[in-house]
């Protein structure tokens, strides 16, 4: 398949839907494209909370534009992913919910944009989206209002009956139950909305005077709303790579077994790819490099037993071992985004007052809730570290976990969305081929 804006050839689209469920002909067309053109290396890109497929489409264009001139040899295909995912129209950083850059400590009320991507993103939910965008602009100020808020963004996200994404949100496992569900969906939705209120508040005042007056609940409300879809992305992103990739996979080495497979995912794509362990069929060894961009999901994900509870441990535990290869994690102090929001987003309400008691908190909350994209996997014994140089001048190890330290260009470069989404450098197209020996 040519896409008249893709970069490179031979280059297929895969769409999945929010179950996971595969588009059948984009499929196939993989499947028998791979094998008739002596494809022997397939990059598979999966895009992170974005739901405009152009602008994916022009994501995996851009990166994928240097690859043919870094390896020439080589027969490559490539794959770029497109699910059902979203970002709020007036996001500056895409695929992690913030709303720091925002003037003012008052969140705005849904704009049109915005209510599109809800109702692309949550079908069927039309009177919904505009109840909770109504109740954004009046700012009723009784309580029982903002209880009603609470529901109706629950009702927004709630999975619906009986599809599986409620089983693909949890990042860290205690005992076989979930440890990650999120206070805001089950608590005070008043005293949640507070709390992000604060939160945001000290953010924005950082650096101002030691305190300021306690906001309006109403100006986290907003946040409350932005917070509650980045957990349904997140279940989601899980969903599609277990149920949709892992078995595409599977399905594309038994049409295709000379293929050597790399999945690449930036942000929640960057979990997407990593569920897509979970999925693959007993046997399957097609998969022989994953490449982690700036991804959103717990540092603990992959580990055994976690240093603050040896009871519990990642909900991907060991799958790194289902790679025929490395599995290559490239991370940045740079990126807030999953630097200090992403531990506020991981615990919601439970921890966001411990965010808004100054800095050292914010760090204890990252080294427990933090994110593989801003310092790496961590709590895996013999997780290897090097430096981006380290890494392009020396071959990296052919299996297991190695932490690639980017901050040498993930820093914010070009980026308008700032250092989370600065990932399109030629450096890092190199890490993929690297990780993968593709020559």
């Amino acid at each position: 398949m040519t896409d008249p804006a893709m970069s490179v050839t031979p280059y297929w689209e895969v769409t999945f839907d929010a179950d996971g469920d595969v588009d059948g002909g984009q499929r196939d067309r993989l499947l028998a494209g791979a094998a008739r053109r002596g494809v022997r290396d397939l990059i598979v890109f999966a895009h992170g909370w974005n739901n405009d497929r152009s602008a994916a489409t022009r994501l995996y264009s851009r990166f994928f534009a240097p690859i043919p001139g870094l390896a020439p040899a080589a027969r490559i295909g490539y794959v770029g992913l497109v699910w059902p995912s979203m970002r709020f129209s007036d996001e500056p950083i895409p695929d992690l919910p913030r709303s720091v850059a925002a003037e003012g400590t008052r969140r705005p009320a849904l704009g049109k944009d915005t209510r599109h991507a809800l109702l692309e993103t949550f079908p069927g939910r039309a009177t919904v989206v505009e109840q909770i965008a109504r109740m954004l602009e009046q700012r009723p100020s009784e309580e029982a209002e903002l209880r009603e808020f609470g529901r109706l963004v629950r009702l927004l996200v709630d999975v619906v009956a009986p599809g599986p994404q409620a089983l693909f949100a949890a990042d860290t496992l205690a005992e076989g139950v979930p440890q990650d569900e999120p206070a805001m969906l089950r608590g005070s939705t008043a005293e949640t909305c507070e709390e992000f209120a604060r939160a945001l508040a000290h953010l924005e005042h950082r650096g101002g005077p030691a305190g300021f007056t306690v906001p309006n609940p109403w100006d986290g409300a907003h946040e409350l709303l932005r917070q509650a879809t980045y957990y349904a992305m997140k279940r989601r992103a899980g969903t599609v790579g277990e149920r949709g990739l892992g078995p595409l996979v599977g399905r594309l080495a038994g049409a295709a077994p000379r293929v050597r497979v790399h999945l690449v995912g930036h942000s929640f794509g960057g979990r997407l790819v990593s569920f897509a362990l979970r999925g693959l069929p007993d046997g399957v060894r097609a998969v022989k490099s994953v490449t982690l961009l700036q991804a959103a999901f717990s540092h603990y994900a992959f580990a055994a037993r976690l240093p603050h509870d040896p009871r519990a441990g990642g909900v991907l535990q060991g799958q790194q071992n289902r790679v025929d290869g490395p599995l290559v994690c490239c991370h940045s102090r740079h990126d807030s985004a999953l630097g200090t929001m992403y531990p506020l987003a991981s615990r919601m309400a439970g921890d966001a007052r411990g965010l808004a008691e100054g800095a050292g908190a914010a760090r204890i909350l990252g080294a427990k809730w933090g994110a593989l994209g801003y310092d790496g996997v961590q709590a895996v014994p013999g997780t290897r570290a090097c430096t981006l140089a380290e890494a392009l001048a020396r071959p990296l190890p052919a299996s297991g976990c190695v932490n690639v330290d980017a901050a040498a260009v993930v820093r914010r470069g070009g980026a308008p969305s700032g250092a989370h989404s600065d990932i399109l450098h030629p450096e890092l197209a190199r890490v993929v081929l690297a990780a993968g020996r593709v020559r």
